[in-house]
């Protein structure tokens, strides 16, 4: 059982979603060992940062220089997402653009509850998860098939 490898995968995942799956690969884990490990990754990720999230908080303000702008290009986006989408929207592009540190902090801050934050990203971790790693362990196959489709390039 290789621990090092799993905890890579979660390390990795922590940082940017997609690490977790160019992680396992990289590492020779099977597929479905990689999709579990990503998705515990981003929960566990999850989990810390709602347990440290005034922390946190605080930590950034400390090292803010400057009070940060009320509006800026960023916090337009989260507010149009939050408008649009709720929860929802924030949980489906939490593992794809804003990573899962940065989707529980918008969260957070937007002052979503707890029990709304858990479901969402867990059901967008799974999505994400299985689509992201069946697409990195295939990419393979599917340049393959091209080179074979249209030659070398």
């Amino acid at each position: 059982m290789p621990i090092e490898k799993y905890f890579a995968v979660m390390l990795a995942t922590a940082i940017k979603f997609i690490g977790g799956p160019l992680a396992g690969f990289t590492l020779g884990l099977t597929w479905l060992e990689t999709t579990f490990f990503t998705i515990l990754g981003m929960m566990l990720t999850v989990l810390l940062v709602i347990g440290l999230g005034e922390t946190i908080k605080n930590i950034f303000k400390r090292f803010q220089k400057t009070p940060a702008k009320r509006f800026n290009f960023r916090t337009r986006l989260a507010v149009r997402l939050w408008d649009k989408a709720g929860m929802t929207g924030i949980g489906c592009f939490t593992p794809i653009l804003f990573t899962p540190i940065g989707g529980t902090i918008l969260a957070l801050s937007l002052k979503v509850p707890i029990h709304r934050i858990l479901p969402s990203m867990l059901l967008w971790a799974v999505i994400w998860g299985f689509a992201l790693t069946w697409t990195v362990y295939h990419i393979v196959s599917i340049k393959d098939f091209l080179m074979s489709v249209y030659g070398s390039w």
